[in-house]
């Protein structure tokens, strides 16, 4: 079974890249960000014609957050309890039967953050935490759990083009770094990471300064899985040609593939 996590920018910008990836990939489960659309403004009917079950959490010209499933979506929630950013559409959580199994996953796009003295690193700070514990009490179902998204942050040394140029970025600020790593140090496995712990892949490369024809990246596009989860992984990818076609987003696909 393939899960993929994708940071569209704008799903109806980007419709035509998107039919043609899931037409030649077929991933079960795809969990998108930054939709950038109300509801009513999603493709559903055409996603729908490739088989695709789909649970929203749109919000017009901004954020976004969609869950697509090839198998049926038994109920789903956009609510994280205590989210200090509530009006934004930020988190979409579901339950999904697949070959006789409920998965848990999510789609989850952190802020941000704009600069360091911005009141919206504050608020990137305050999700990340209250992400979290809901997490955490995700992890205590003990349940096959999916959560993915662009978590706006590179994790570690590797996943940065430039640990030194990038140091007070609020991407690789050591702050948020320390909030992913807890994710971790809670019993959550990073699944790009799993499979390849030395391999220096990216999933983000800014529009300026020729960052895609320098290579000049970030991996802040991750697929963490619960231990029940991680046990059936088998392989992951990250789709970085995507970044090199006409009109792409900043962001590419990241996959991975468990076995049920």
């Amino acid at each position: 079974m393939k899960i993929a996590t994708w940071n569209v920018n704008s799903i109806n910008i980007r419709k035509r890249q998107l039919f043609e990836w899931l037409k030649e990939n077929k991933p079960e489960v795809i969990l998108l960000q930054e939709t950038k659309c109300e509801n009513a403004k999603f493709p559903q009917e055409e996603l729908e014609e490739y088989g695709y079950n789909i649970a929203l959490n749109g919000q017009k010209g901004f954020n976004g957050v969609a869950i697509l499933s090839l198998s049926p979506i038994d109920e789903f929630s956009t609510n994280l309890p205590n989210n200090p950013i509530s009006d934004q559409a930020r988190y979409i959580e579901a339950v999904i039967s697949i070959e006789k199994k409920a998965i848990r996953v999510a789609s989850v796009y952190i802020p941000n953050g704009e600069d360091l003295e911005s009141i919206k690193f504050k608020y990137k700070l305050e999700f990340l935490e209250v992400f979290k514990e809901h997490c955490k009490n995700l992890l205590s179902l003990e349940e096959i759990t999916i959560i993915g998204g662009d978590f706006n942050i590179a994790p570690e040394i590797i996943d940065s083009f430039s640990p030194d140029a990038m140091e007070d970025s609020v991407l690789f600020h050591l702050s948020v770094r320390k909030k992913f790593r807890s994710l971790i140090n809670m019993g959550f496995y990073n699944s790009f990471r799993t499979t390849n712990p030395q391999d220096q892949k990216f999933s983000w490369w800014d529009y300026r300064k020729g960052a895609w024809q320098r290579n000049n990246g970030m991996l802040i596009d991750h697929i963490l899985l619960s231990p029940e989860a991680a046990d059936l992984l088998q392989s992951t990818e990250i789709y970085d040609k995507m970044r090199g076609l006409e009109k792409p987003s900043d962001h590419v696909p990241v996959e991975c593939s468990l076995a049920l």
